[in-house]
């Protein structure tokens, strides 16, 4: 191993720590360990930066002339060597402080729905934000240097113009189905115990190809994947015994970001391809929104299919026999992909959930623009909802601070779930036309085919390419939503028997 290789060893060991002590504090430690687990945690931070500034890594970045791989990965280091340098370490600290600050005010404010005393602590963030995008410097717009964070070359103008797309599409066609009559749901709110819904999403894990001897299932408040190295890549999911949907989709979601962390080349096990140094976060897909593309697909393209539901729905009323007699495999299918603009983001269905980005985006780019006044979010935020999605906001907490993010300075990170949606559908159709007969396999309940594709042409890379260069590589296309829009109108004019010829 070389030099480098040794040294980023050291920072990759140091990172995937920092994950183990993250997924034991959202899922095993109890309530009385979390000050001490933030010393600890800031402490392996500190360890994994000077590691990273230590003038003998940069050195042996600058000297690194291996394979492509390491030739990668030493530019990357360097990038973000200097990122960090031109971060100065009292905004670092002010932030630190500024968050943990903010992260409580929101947590009480939210309780008792008062924006205004969240108010100052939101400003003081937006402010500290915009001195870290100084910081890291752009070319057109400051939001384009938080984007680069989670989404490498993305820029808000991109942003702006996808999104327009999406948003007269999405809203056209939520108007035409809420004209149709709604499908029958009542069996999903139905007794469903814990213990049987983690036997089947454990189950549907697997179909899908999660690797148990390299994971594990738990709990949590929030379902999260997190990995320490492709050879331990854990998921959580959330329980609601009145709710059988949550669990499963969370799974087999959770599931496809798992997918991902495996099937990562082993090669680039304990290296900078397998790291995000700006983030100090183990990870191998190429960018949040590349991630995302993973999970989405094989919660929605996948598990809320018709197809797979036609291979799994007797396994299901197996498992709930009492609870399933009157429901047949379509009724199952339509009723998990029923479309209701909810005020909630993270209840909403697969057509709205890109009305809720889009919100928090054009809100977050204009506060860090300086255009609107963290006073106005109230407003603009309601303003919106009834717009796009035709709801009345009835208070703050079930609107403006319904979301934890930006209370801990991720500004920037919204956009990669949309962006993970329109890659998700661009991967798809790549594989359906590479992989003979995608469609009959996955007909048959047979996952491989296209998990190998995916393996073969996203997973095993890691952090080589950028997002950019790994749509061009897999699919010869640049960022395009046009498979996404397909997708979306034949698969919910078919549900809601809408005319199909209308366009997208």
């Amino acid at each position: 191993m070389s030099e480098f290789g040794r040294r980023s060893a050291e920072i990759n060991d140091v990172l995937c720590t920092l994950n183990l002590l993250g997924w034991d504090a959202r899922t095993q430690m109890p309530s009385g360990g979390s000050e001490t687990r933030a010393a600890q945690t800031a402490t392996l931070s500190g360890i994994a930066q000077r590691l990273m500034l230590d003038p003998a890594f940069e050195a042996a970045a600058t000297e690194a002339a291996g394979d492509l791989a390491e030739e990668v990965a030493a530019k990357q280091a360097l990038d973000a060597i200097g990122a960090l340098k031109r971060v100065p370490e009292e905004l670092t600290r002010e932030l630190a402080l500024a968050k943990s600050a903010a992260q409580d005010a929101w947590a009480k404010a939210k309780t008792n729905s008062d924006f205004a005393a969240f108010a100052p602590h939101l400003t003081r963030m937006v402010d500290l934000t915009r001195r870290l995008a100084d910081a890291l410097g752009y070319e057109e717009h400051p939001y384009d240097a938080l984007l680069n964070l989670y989404e490498p070359g993305l820029k808000s103008s991109t942003l702006k113009s996808l999104f327009g797309r999406l948003r007269a599409h999405h809203v056209a066609l939520l108007q035409e189905i809420q004209a149709a009559p709604e499908p029958r749901t009542d069996f999903l709110e139905r007794f469903y115990s814990v213990e049987d819904q983690r036997t089947l999403a454990l189950e549907f894990a697997q179909l899908v190809g999660y690797d148990l001897s390299r994971g594990r299932l738990d709990a949590s408040a929030h379902p999260f994947e997190i990995s320490f190295t492709r050879n331990d890549v854990r998921i959580t999911t959330r329980y609601r015994e009145t709710f059988l949907p949550g669990a499963l989709f969370g799974v087999l979601h959770e599931a496809g970001h798992a997918l991902y962390e495996q099937n990562v080349a082993p090669e680039l096990t304990r290296s900078i391809l397998a790291s995000d140094l700006l983030g100090l976060y183990a990870v191998g897909g190429a960018s949040f929104g590349t991630h995302e593309s993973s999970s989405r697909l094989w919660e929605n393209r996948v598990g809320r299919s018709r197809a797979f539901w036609d291979v799994h729905f007797g396994r299901l009323q197996s498992v709930f026999p009492a609870q399933l007699a009157d429901v047949t495999p379509e009724e199952f299918h339509r009723a998990v992909n029923r479309v209701r603009p909810s005020l909630i983001r993270v209840e909403a269905d697969e057509l709205t959930y890109d009305l809720h980005i889009m919100l928090r985006v054009e809100i977050e780019t204009a506060l860090i623009a300086g255009e609107v006044q963290v006073a106005e979010l109230p407003e603009l935020w309601n303003a919106r909802v009834k717009a796009d999605l035709g709801l009345d906001v009835p208070d703050d907490a079930r609107g403006v601070l319904q979301d934890i993010h930006w209370s801990t300075g991720y500004f920037g990170s919204f956009p990669t779930y949309t962006i993970g949606n329109v890659m998700a559908a661009q991967f798809f159709e790549a594989a359906s036309e590479d992989v003979e007969d995608l469609h009959g396999s996955l007909a048959r309940g047979e996952y491989g085919p296209l998990r190998d594709w995916l393996t073969e042409h996203v997973y095993r890379h890691g952090r080589t390419f950028t997002p950019h260069q790994l749509l061009l590589l897999a699919t010869g296309r640049e960022l395009d939503e046009g498979p996404y829009l397909t997708y979306l109108t034949n698969k919910f004019r078919d549900l809601y028997g809408l005319e199909q010829e209308a366009k997208a």
